[in-house]
């Protein structure tokens, strides 16, 4: 599966499950301390928003703060589903993974980026699913590529204080429980927790 591929997919999964959000759910905690449910999805949105000026060449100078603040108004479903749709066909331009993107880490090749947004998606997904008590199984195809790409980014994220402590899971733990250790997550999270 290509990086495309699992882009889109992970994008799919996130808005999915946003739209299972519920009206009184918004304010609910998440495996992300400093994050209830609409401030992370705010946060998910603000890198949708970021995707498509950097793939079109623009500097974080060029951006400036225009993306601030919140970003999901009175509608934070719709909201969600835009900025995915606009980050999606940034991406999907042709010849867009082929660019270096100027991130604020400096010069980065576009696929490396895309990568990067994946893994956001990804766990960002799964935060918002044990949030709200819904299915928290991740697409398997995304779990294994995912794995794979963080394998060698694990300690450079950890050193940038981008993901928590490795979590302890269990020996026998499934591919996805290793992944979200990795990232810093509890797979045995409950709302209830402060995990």
């Amino acid at each position: 599966m290509d990086i495309l591929d699992l882009y889109g997919r992970s994008l799919d999964d996130f808005v999915a499950r946003v739209r299972a959000v519920g009206d009184a759910q918004w304010a609910a905690p998440t495996p992300c301390a400093d994050w209830d449910v609409r401030q992370l999805v705010n946060h998910v949105v603000y890198e949708d928003r970021w995707t498509v000026p950097l793939f079109a060449g623009q500097t974080i100078a060029d951006v400036g703060d225009r993306f601030e603040g919140d970003l999901l108004g009175a509608d934070p479903v719709a909201s969600a589903a835009e900025a995915a749709d606009a980050a999606r066909a940034a991406v999907a331009e042709p010849g867009a993974l082929d660019r270096t993107v100027q991130l604020s880490f400096g010069p980065t090749p576009a696929t490396e980026y895309a990568m990067q947004l994946f893994a956001d998606h990804v766990v960002h997904g799964w935060d918002v699913a044990v949030a709200i008590g819904a299915d928290p199984a991740l697409d398997p195809d995304c779990v294994r590529a995912l794995a794979g790409w963080f394998a060698e980014r694990e300690d450079g994220y950890r050193q940038a204080g981008a993901v928590g402590p490795r979590a302890d899971v269990p020996p026998g733990a499934s591919e996805q429980d290793r992944l979200l250790a990795a990232f810093g997550r509890s797979p045995s999270w409950q709302p209830s927790t402060t995990g």
